[in-house]
């Protein structure tokens, strides 16, 4: 994560953009909380490269099911998945609570489980929650809601969920 938490290096890199996604987090339980480090240096360098919009990807997890969602998903699987990931979902919440307080015309992306299946194109959304009985999607299809995400102007301020 060198370079993530000082906004220094990254300012240079970010003179003449348009927008920002960020995917940081960890990669398994054990790195610990990075999101927020490795975001809080993110914004700092938008706010000095004059940067506006900036995408995320944060979990599903880091808020309760949505209403209509199956009761497996409600009362098992993600409490037992929050209690057990409980440091990452803290770290994404502090993370999300940083980009909501920021300037930025920022959008959270909170895929469930990610796989890797090929693009599809055919995965739900559902602005400011998430999708009901969403158990997974792919990488490829994340990556092509966050590039829907940075053109359309009514995801500004909203976290997504996305979903098969």
């Amino acid at each position: 994560m060198l370079g993530l938490t000082e906004p220094g290096p990254l300012t240079p890199a970010l003179d003449g953009s348009n927008a920002v996604i960020s995917g940081v987090g960890p990669r398994g339980r054990k790195d610990g909380p990075v999101a927020t480090d490795a975001t809080r240096g993110i914004l700092h360098a938008i706010e000095a490269a004059d940067v506006r919009r900036f995408v995320a990807v944060s979990a599903a997890p880091v808020v309760r099911p949505p209403d209509g969602d199956s009761f497996i998903n409600r009362r098992l699987l993600w409490p037992f998945i929050t209690t057990f990931l409980r440091d990452t979902y803290a770290d994404l919440a502090e993370m999300e609570r940083l980009i909501r307080q920021s300037t930025t015309e920022w959008t959270v992306v909170r895929p469930p489980k990610l796989t890797d299946k090929a693009l599809t194109r055919t995965y739900r959304t559902a602005l400011g929650t998430n999708v009901p009985r969403g158990y997974s999607i792919s990488r490829a299809d994340t990556a092509h809601a966050i590039l829907a995400a940075l053109n359309d102007p009514a995801t500004i301020k909203q976290a997504i969920g996305v979903a098969y």
